[in-house]
């Protein structure tokens, strides 16, 4: 989190157990006595402040989850393979296997922030607060993180465990295994349905969950599951509320000296130059092209085929995406650092109101209201200086709204989530890889990542994903 705004507790993080390969990852607390800890409100704040932090980790969203979302899709690609161990060409070829980094660190990074949520929920209700509102918002806080990282994980590697009480005992869940798909999603819509009600209409602070975004959020988990009627309640509420609005022009939205603006429904928080750079992102640097900013690893970089459909009286050309002098397109919605590469003052915006509009558009279109679904699209069309849309039949609107996703929301961490939930993976990507005569062909068992090795080594009731 920014430290101007909050302040990460080492003592904190201390909680957290140093990844062990004996030990399953959903269950990372250390033997540490959390008993003499937590119990006031001050102590309380303090472990609520770094459960936030948690997110700033590497495999959440300081810089695997974006590269998982992307990645695998039409969308971006890793301009060389070879670097990092090739953990992020693996997820570009489409051959992952199960001991690489990225799976390993996002599925133990995950457990680990849950399980701190979990620590707080399981504690709270027993702690004096001087204000019950201040109480009931941390409770929903926790609530959303929680379940924001199942959504993750569910969408990422299909069943998983689900632990949603506090451990202090890393046997206590041994032997369970991986629950269904649909028990996870049953349990993330209980977190965010609970948190709704908990969370404060606006922010006391940056960075902090708010009401519109676990109704946001839950929006996207009915349109995932296909329950468009649910998801039309919940993305309306978000609209409805009045706290959001498109920012007049595309610069706007992520220019750095304009963070948390009312676009802006939840971002995890970056800051450079704070606590000897350590509170700043690593993104720029893994994310922009090789050779032309020293240090740059080149993973995750906009396809070609992406900047060429943006027409050239789109305003996002050239601001959301734009090209290096060596031709090859990058990121220009992460903000460069000023001094060291691996200290960016990007936050990183998990959900905004244009995703909510253009999710608007897909569920008015599923659910046969085509004229109001081509109203949300052409809200967003218009602030990228577009005229509306000639789509007019609920096919052509289906392809408009998937496209207008890709140009308005790319490197977000959303295009292969898309293709998963609305079922045109594997044929979008072999057709991609045919058109850009790349021989590669994927089926259905590249849906999921595998399960990491250390946990399939750990406990015999953990499977393997097909295929891996």
């Amino acid at each position: 989190m920014k430290t101007k705004h909050i302040i990460i507790l080492a003592a904190m993080l201390s909680a957290i157990a140093s990844s062990c390969k004996k030990e399953l990852y959903q269950n990372p607390l250390s033997s540490k006595d959390l008993g003499k800890f937590i119990t006031n409100q001050a102590e309380t704040e303090e472990y609520v402040t770094s459960v936030y932090g948690t997110l700033q980790s590497t495999g959440l969203y300081g810089l695997y989850l974006p590269a998982f979302a992307e990645i695998p899709s039409d969308n971006t690609f890793d301009q060389v393979p070879s670097n990092d161990s090739g953990n992020y060409g693996q997820l570009d070829q489409f051959t992952t296997i199960p001991p690489n980094d990225i799976v390993e660190t996002t599925w133990r990074d995950s457990y680990q922030a849950i399980q701190k949520a979990n620590v707080v929920l399981n504690r709270i209700d027993k702690i004096t607060y001087t204000d019950p509102a201040l109480k009931q918002a941390r409770k929903g806080e926790m609530l959303f993180i929680r379940a924001l990282l199942y959504f993750n994980m569910v969408r990422l590697y299909g069943d998983v465990p689900l632990v949603i009480t506090e451990t202090t005992n890393p046997n206590q869940y041994f032997g369970l295994g991986r629950q269904p798909v649909a028990k996870v999603y049953d349990q993330i819509k209980a977190d965010l349905n609970a948190a709704i009600p908990l969370l404060p209409d606006a922010a006391a602070q940056p960075g902090r969950v708010v009401k519109t975004a676990a109704e946001g959020l839950l929006g996207k988990v009915y349109l995932t599951l296909k329950d468009y009627a649910n998801a039309e309640t919940q993305l309306q509420a978000v609209v409805n509320s009045g706290r959001h609005v498109l920012m007049a022009k595309p610069q706007d939205v992520f220019a750095v000296s304009n963070e948390n603006n009312k676009e802006i429904i939840f971002a995890v928080q970056f800051t450079s130059g704070l606590n000897g750079n350590s509170e700043g992102s690593i993104m720029f640097q893994q994310f922009s092209p090789s050779a032309t900013v020293t240090g740059a690893k080149g993973h995750n970089l906009p396809t070609l085929s992406l900047y060429n459909l943006y027409t050239a009286g789109d305003l996002r050309k050239g601001v959301y995406v734009t090209l290096a002098p060596t031709g090859a397109p990058f990121d220009n919605k992460l903000t460069a650092p000023t001094t060291i590469i691996t200290d960016g003052p990007s936050d990183f915006v998990v959900l905004r109101y244009a995703d909510v509009l253009l999710m608007l558009a897909e569920v008015e279109n599923e659910l046969g209201n085509t004229t109001p679904a081509a109203t949300y699209l052409n809200t967003i069309r218009s602030r990228a200086g577009l005229g509306n849309t000639t789509a007019a039949s609920q096919a052509d609107l289906r392809d408009a709204i998937a496209l207008e996703r890709r140009l308005e929301l790319i490197g977000e961490g959303h295009r292969w989530f898309d293709l998963l939930r609305t079922g045109t993976a594997i044929t979008v990507m072999n057709k991609w890889f045919k058109d850009n005569n790349i021989l590669i062909t994927i089926d259905q068992h590249n849906l999921l990542m595998p399960v990491p090795q250390s946990q399939i080594n750990t406990d015999p009731a953990i499977k393997q994903n097909p295929g891996y």
